[in-house]
């Protein structure tokens, strides 16, 4: 049984503070009180904080694009007050292809113009031009996104979060979800830090969504998390140059971009794993730096960071946004893929239509974001 007395209130409680979790706190908390939660002593510490932040709308697939470019006017356009610096720098991005995937590539480069007018394709020598260090031999040219840019992870992330204060939010951490329980009027959440009276649950849980889900006594959707595997080098044979796009290949096997004259790189991995604080396995960082002697003549000679994050996916690899169909109180928000930055504004809007019943605003409407595309009914068999 509940405790009569719990020791925290509020209308709306959000589990996960990581960027949807901090995002879709900050849009709600204009409009409601809310108590975000967080497990770890920071947050933000096992997704977010672990991003390759580049803002890419030519990047993620068609259900990613259309929030990826309604986050973009946020992005250029910072309210007031969110930050004292920019969120985002110029990058540029080029998706390389070979010969072999000629075909494949013109198909994609079209299907992006019709959206995304700056899209363009290369040949080798403009690619080469751009990126030096790369091999020819494999190189017959490139999707070329000019629209690319890095993005501020930190400041965006403390951004949520201060706006979120600032409208009376609060942030608790270390607070563990032990359990979840449903009651007449809302949830009953016992965590590390006391017990919490909630009107409604925000699932901003990342890769433990659907252990949340059960908690409540409601069924999961299929959530997969995958880890994703990143390092730092500073090669010694070649000068990295600041103004090298984000580079990455047709098949998605490998990505690289400059950072402050060394290289971040990822082999662009999905391995299955379970919910949990990943590390970087040593295949992954040894497949990695081949993929990169195969792609460039970059050297490794000394990695100097590595580090995983785990990006979680719904079956179908969209993002989940909405209230489940058995607890219209209990909201999704979780599936984001690792695309999760470069979509947030977008995702905190439609987690907030979504979760007061209000129609979409113009900003994803705007955009061809469809609240059917991501609601969590599209994993539910109807009930004979």
């Amino acid at each position: 049984m509940p405790r009569l007395h719990p020791d925290h209130r509020c209308d709306i409680l959000v589990i996960g503070a990581g960027i949807a979790g901090a995002s879709a706190a900050a849009a709600l908390s204009s409009d409601a009180d809310v108590i975000v939660i967080e497990a770890e002593d920071q947050p933000g510490y096992h997704t977010t904080g672990r991003s390759a932040a580049f803002y890419a709308e030519s990047y993620g697939g068609p259900l990613i694009q259309p929030l990826t470019s309604a986050s973009k006017d946020f992005y250029l356009h910072t309210p007031a007050g969110f930050a004292d610096v920019p969120l985002v720098h110029d990058r540029g991005c080029l998706h390389l292809y070979s010969a072999r995937n000629k075909a494949k590539a013109k198909a994609r480069a079209e299907a992006l113009a019709a959206r995304l007018p700056a899209i363009t394709r290369l040949c080798a020598d403009e690619v080469l031009a751009r990126v030096p260090v790369l091999r020819p031999q494999a190189l017959a040219g490139a999707i070329w996104d000019p629209d690319c840019r890095d993005l501020d992870v930190a400041t965006i992330h403390q951004g949520y979060l201060r706006q979120m204060r600032r409208h009376g939010g609060r942030l608790i951490c270390d607070a563990r979800l032990s359990s979840l329980s449903r009651q007449p009027k809302g949830f009953y959440a016992q965590t590390g830090q006391g017990t919490i009276a909630a009107s409604m649950v925000i699932n901003a849980a990342g890769a433990w969504g659907d252990e949340v889900a059960r908690m409540a006594g409601l069924s999961p959707i299929g959530l997969s998390p995958k880890r994703r595997t990143a390092l730092v080098f500073k090669p010694e044979k070649t000068a990295v140059m600041d103004d090298w796009p984000l580079v990455i290949d047709f098949a998605e096997t490998i990505y690289f971009k400059p950072e402050q004259g060394r290289i971040l790189a990822s082999p662009a991995d999905e391995t299955p794993m379970p919910p949990c604080d990943v590390q970087p396995d040593e295949m992954d960082i040894a497949l990695t730096i081949d993929r990169l002697e195969k792609l460039s003549t970059l050297d490794v000679p000394k990695i100097l960071n590595r580090w995983a994050g785990l990006r979680s996916f719904a079956p179908d690899r969209a993002p989940v946004v909405g209230p489940d169909g058995d607890c219209g109180d209990f909201i999704w928000c979780v599936g984001q893929g690792g695309y999760g930055i470069q979509t947030a504004p977008a995702m905190a809007a439609l987690t907030k239509a979504r979760a007061l019943g209000r129609d979409l605003p113009d900003g994803l409407a705007g955009h061809d974001v469809r609240a059917a595309c991501y609601d969590p009914a599209r994993f539910r068999h109807p009930k004979l």
